[in-house]
């Protein structure tokens, strides 16, 4: 195996003996009071990292690092081209304002174990929120704020918050979203609605507030004392973060608080090779798994300058928009998705806006959220003066699963890798019987127990349904849902879901949950969504949709309702564009939809009649249709 000796050093002692790595690995945080078991399984069976370990995650975050004498240090840097605004927070500011918006939340009740719903765009107060809620010991659900109001409502009832946190609007490149009409509708079609809303008002556009349910941010913060933080267990929830599951109800990961900041820490250092006083930059949303790692925690207990981007990779103003930011900030380590890459690359094939700025801080790149493929990747590798790293983890890991390491020595890079399993992480790919794959051999990724340290160890109110989504399927081994093959030298490749669930832009979406709006419309008697292949997106979904007999509608029409539909009640970065009628749905003889056959037509892919469809002839049919 092309490897580095740090790494297979590493990777083999935490394979070995997880908890003296992991316990070697704590103590590089320091503790309220040190864990009494590195690893205890809870009532559940489930195990369970630094069981009877105090922590606060805003302490580690924030606090001691004022502690330490590095209050001045910058902490926080928020570059928002939207609005033209640049302002930075050190850590001593950071601490007057999540310490002051924690005694907000404290005077309307909010105390450890109750839940608070953020539903805001990629500003200062978001990140402020995030942390407010951790220095209490209360559970935040971050919303994205391109969430429509069903979603919010959904995501609401589940987690039942004690108070809102909002923001009057988000700004899309020049278009002023505003939220409070989405907040409003979705506090009426909840059942478990909160009963204070906070909302920060911006310029951009104002909201009206309904008082007494309403309070104004700046006024309620205005008025709020500072308080300290509440030591918590190490077992302890730090927040819910809904991902969509293979049915149309979202699954709330919930993250525990002390493992989740070991692991961050590790992997700022082994993954990242970004240390106390560098600049880390995550150019994603604090909605998404990303944004709450590596934009609000790891830069930030790490000890790093984390930026927060409200801003695009294009169009605010142009394709050189991530150069700038990394000349301005001095980034030295940044992250991205593919997506943003294909869209720059799109408007600047020639990388000649790279020109005019002076990238010399950057020395790693890292990509993941979906698959990166070899066009993209020789054209950065082309570009750009570093290495380009792809990586692979999911909402559920918290953190990379598998890594080139950069802290830990770069191996060779394989385009169309991810590398190699990230310590930690016991790696396998097995076929649908649970029998270990060859080298070259596509099956399905797996992880065998204990997971390490930041993954999910349960689903908010329903540890049924993480058992069954997650342990199920083969006995003993976790199920990342994901489908790949590790080559002879162990590099592994991952190809794509093995389930329902798509990747749109690195977003991660639910055919099913797409299905239940499609199949609402009057006209409709059976659909499917699948996930087509698409050059910047990486995927975009295509509806496939069967009348109901005697409907007499044309298909530009069916398309532009059922389009409309899924924007109002999931979102626009949905991304339904493509919408076809075909006579009938390609099934077993069971009735279960052939959805990976419908993928493999739609995408222009091999593919092969599977034994248990019902009648081939539907093949015939979708061929013509799609």
């Amino acid at each position: 195996m092309t490897s580095s000796l740090a790494w297979r050093r590493e990777y083999d002692a935490a394979i070995r003996d997880p908890q003296a790595f992991w316990q070697k690995q704590a103590n590089n945080l320091p503790w309220l009071r040190p864990p009494k078991h590195i690893l205890k399984h809870d009532a559940n069976g489930t195990p369970r990292w630094f069981a009877g370990g105090l922590t606060n995650t805003s302490w580690l975050a924030i606090d001691r690092h004022c502690d330490d004498g590095r209050g001045a240090d910058t902490a926080l840097v928020y570059d928002s081209p939207v609005t033209g605004v640049v302002e930075s927070l050190n850590f001593d500011e950071l601490k007057a304002q999540v310490s002051r918006a924690a005694g907000m939340l404290q005077g309307l009740s909010v105390g450890q174990g109750d839940r608070v719903v953020i539903y805001m765009p990629m500003i200062l107060e978001t990140i402020v929120s995030m942390l407010a809620c951790a220095r209490l010991g209360a559970i935040h659900s971050v919303v994205f704020g391109g969430f429509a109001a069903p979603e919010l409502a959904a995501r609401i009832d589940d987690a039942t918050p004690k108070v809102l946190l909002a923001a009057s609007c988000g700004i899309e490149f020049d278009n002023v979203i505003p939220y409070m009409p989405m907040i409003e509708e979705a506090l009426a079609l909840a059942r478990f609605p909160p009963e204070c809303c906070v909302i920060k008002q911006r310029e951009a556009c104002l909201a009206t507030l309904v008082r007494p349910r309403d309070l104004d941010w700046d006024e309620a913060m205005a008025a709020a004392p500072c308080v300290g933080f509440t030591p918590v267990d190490a077992t302890d929830p730090l927040y819910i973060l809904y991902t969509s599951g293979t049915t149309g109800r979202p699954k709330g990961v919930l993250r525990d608080t002390g493992g989740h900041a070991v692991a961050l820490n590790y992997s700022m250092s082994a993954v990242y090779d970004t240390h106390p006083g560098e600049v880390f930059w995550a150019a994603s949303d604090v909605g998404w798994v990303v944004g709450h790692s590596y934009i609000a925690y790891a830069p930030l207990i790490r000890g790093c300058t984390s930026i927060l981007y409200e801003g695009k990779p294009v169009r605010t103003p142009d394709a050189g928009a991530f150069w700038r930011v990394i000349e301005d900030h001095r980034v030295k380590t940044f992250f991205a998705a593919p997506t943003a890459f294909r869209a720059v690359r799109k408007e600047d094939p020639e990388a000649s806006l790279l020109a005019r700025y002076d990238i010399a801080s950057l020395a790693h790149l890292f990509v993941a959220g979906e698959r990166l493929d070899p066009s993209t990747f020789h054209w950065l590798s082309e570009h750009l003066p570093v290495s380009v790293i792809d990586h692979w983890w999911q909402t559920e890991s918290g953190w990379p699963i598998c890594a080139n390491p950069a802290g830990l020595g770069l191996v060779d890079a394989k385009p169309g890798s991810v590398s190699l399993p990230v310590p930690g992480f016991d790696l396998r790919v097995v076929d649908d019987e649970g029998v270990e794959c060859e080298p070259g051999t596509t099956g399905n990724i797996v992880l065998q127990p204990p997971l390490p340290p930041g993954n999910l160890y349960s689903v908010w109110g329903d540890h049924s349904r993480y058992l069954q989504a997650y342990w199920s399927s083969f006995e003993g081994l976790y199920l990342t849902g994901d489908g790949g093959f590790r080559d002879e030298d162990g590099y592994v490749y991952i190809m794509g879901r093995t389930d329902d669930v798509m990747n749109v832009a690195g977003h991660r979406l639910s055919s099913g949950e797409m299905e239940e709006v499609i199949a609402a419309h009057p006209a409709v008697a059976e659909c499917a969504v699948v996930g087509r292949r698409d050059e910047t997106r990486g995927q975009v979904p295509l509806a496939v949709i069967v009348l109901k007999d005697g409907i007499n509608i044309d298909a530009e029409t069916l398309a532009g309702e059922v389009i409309v539909s899924v924007r109002a009640s999931i979102g626009a970065f949905a991304y339904l564009r493509e919408v076809k009628i075909v006579p009938r749905l390609p099934k077993t003889r069971s009735g279960k939809v052939l959805r990976h056959l419908l993928r493999k037509i739609a995408d222009g892919d091999d593919w092969q009649l599977p034994a248990t469809i019902e009648d081939a002839r539907v093949v015939d049919e979708l061929l013509a249709a799609l």
